[in-house]
């Protein structure tokens, strides 16, 4: 009898130790299931899992349920939905309980993901400035470099660059194609322009002049803010337009104040000039001496739409050889179609000091320089193209040329408390971009080419 009990607890004991090796093998086959590189496909079956579990936000290890009818794991967190339904790890009533999606059978290999949410095959869609269409259950994307960069923009405000990037929503699905063609639009300056004669003072000394200087402190009310060209590539016409009317307002002491329009430069300025596809900044002056402008209230931007071409204006020659107007504004509110001539442009030296006795002495200038990628994305500080030595901020060979009025200068220390010297100029971009509209850019340097051609001018009153 002994005997009979001792095998019967043997062989329970080697039934438990078959059992308990059982129990580990299959244990192992769901840990190495359960680990991220080796987790199986499945296909879709019934089931409520993901109902009684709940839903986890993100990347969830514990989320999981045993999916017996595959013998493996099945998860209930975001993080399992990579791919298209039914083709990954999550579990059957994943996509109808967590994501909210009705699938049908013949959408469990086909369609595509993006942002959590699901596409069906050969949809299209608009990421930023590229269109994306689901083929084969993968985005086949176009290409393009665009305007606005979220990782860029984080890269510029992580880094100790003296200032800070802001993602534009009037930039936003933008290429740096569209950037460069839709909102510069100044010409590269002509070399009988580059040659021309420099204004220079080599008397001066920086120490002459005070540290900070505003034109709008100077002169109050005489000081035009940035307008907005939109999408019209005329920053040829912006930034003669203001400079112009600045200094007549300085010239005649506050008697003319008026904004001039840069649209009527836009439309009737057309000598070898092609409107909001790009002009020069000499012909823009060359038309403001022979013929003049008139206010920006009484020819205003894009006054008509159906066709912004159309010249709105007109004019003669009076016997003290003014310009007269002979039709009324285009814009029949205002009452005033008095047309302001300036004499010719001349150019400043690009030594700093020389720009800043114009500025002091005569009003704001204007000047022509370079815009990279990184100039769009200015929201405020010192600017200063980044040139790192990799990386996504390089972008040397991406330029184009664009013209704005420097209203001034000042000085600020660094983070490392050095001290840092910059122009404040007008850009042409309206008060919502930079600091209300305005920029500082580093002087003494000729950042961006910004001191190369500073551009002057004396109107007639």
């Amino acid at each position: 009898m002994e005997i009979y009990t001792c095998l019967f607890v043997f062989c329970c004991f080697a039934v438990m130790l078959c059992m308990d090796r059982l129990y580990a093998s299959k244990n192992n086959i769901l840990l190495k299931d359960h680990s991220t590189e080796n987790r199986a496909k499945r296909t879709l079956s019934g089931g409520s899992y993901c109902r009684l579990r709940g839903c986890c936000p993100g990347r969830d290890d514990g989320c999981t349920f045993l999916y017996y009818a595959r013998n493996a794991t099945c998860y209930c967190d975001a993080f399992c939905s990579s791919g298209p339904p039914g083709s990954v790890d999550c579990c059957p009533d994943f996509w109808t309980v967590c994501r909210g999606h009705p699938i049908t059978a013949s959408s469990v290999l086909a369609g595509c993901f993006k942002g959590g949410r699901y596409y069906e095959e050969g949809a299209t869609i608009q990421d930023n400035c590229n269109s994306c269409k689901c083929m084969s259950s993968k985005w086949n994307c176009l290409e393009e470099t665009c305007l606005v960069q979220p990782n860029l923009i984080k890269q510029i405000n992580d880094g100790n660059y003296g200032w800070k990037a802001k993602n534009y929503s009037q930039f936003w699905g933008m290429s740096l194609k569209e950037g460069f063609y839709y909102r510069l639009g100044t010409f590269p300056p002509s070399a009988a322009l580059l040659d021309t004669r420099q204004v220079m003072e080599n008397l001066i000394t920086e120490t002459d002049f005070p540290e900070f200087f505003v034109a709008s402190y100077e002169w109050p009310g005489w000081i035009h803010d940035p307008l907005d060209q939109r999408n019209c590539a005329a920053s040829w016409a912006f930034s003669t337009a203001s400079v112009a009317a600045d200094r007549i307002a300085i010239g005649s002491k506050g008697r003319f104040t008026d904004n001039l329009s840069p649209q009527n430069l836009i439309s009737c300025d057309t000598r070898n000039q092609l409107g909001c596809r790009g002009g020069s900044i000499n012909g823009a002056w060359s038309y403001l001496k022979k013929y003049g402008l008139v206010s920006h209230a009484c020819y205003p931007l894009f006054w008509n739409q159906s066709d912004p071409a159309a010249c709105g204006v007109s004019s003669v020659t009076d016997a003290a050889g003014k310009r007269q107007a002979t039709r009324p504004c285009p814009n029949a509110l205002e009452p005033s179609n008095r047309i302001y001539q300036c004499g010719s442009p001349y150019r400043i030296s690009s030594q700093e000091t020389d720009i800043m006795k114009e500025i002091k002495e005569n009003g704001p200038v204007q000047a022509v320089m370079h815009v990279y990628r990184d100039f769009f994305l200015y929201k405020s500080g010192i600017y200063k193209h980044i040139r790192g030595t990799g990386g996504q901020l390089q972008h040397e060979n991406h330029r184009r040329t664009h013209s704005v009025k420097i209203v001034g200068w000042g000085a600020l220390p660094d983070a490392n408390g050095q001290k840092q010297k910059f122009w404040i100029a007008a850009n042409s971009w309206g008060s919502s971009w930079g600091e209300n509209g305005y920029f500082r850019i580093l002087r003494g340097e000729n950042e961006c080419d910004i001191e190369k051609l500073i551009i002057a001018t004396k109107c007639h009153l």
